[in-house]
């Protein structure tokens, strides 16, 4: 499923966006939880500044 996904965002308009992970601390438990999201390119730095 993911070589699908990514021969997708190769074609058009794919390549303007970006996977980012960020590493988050659970309020409720304390662990630390992984957070993916797809965001444009322009974005990546106001997302890390949060």
């Amino acid at each position: 499923m993911a070589k699908k996904a990514v021969a997708t965002f190769k074609k058009g308009d794919g390549r303007t966006f970006s996977k980012v992970i960020k590493m988050v601390k659970s309020p409720k438990t304390g662990a630390y939880i992984f957070q993916e999201e797809m965001i444009p390119n322009e974005a990546v730095k106001d997302y890390f500044n949060k």
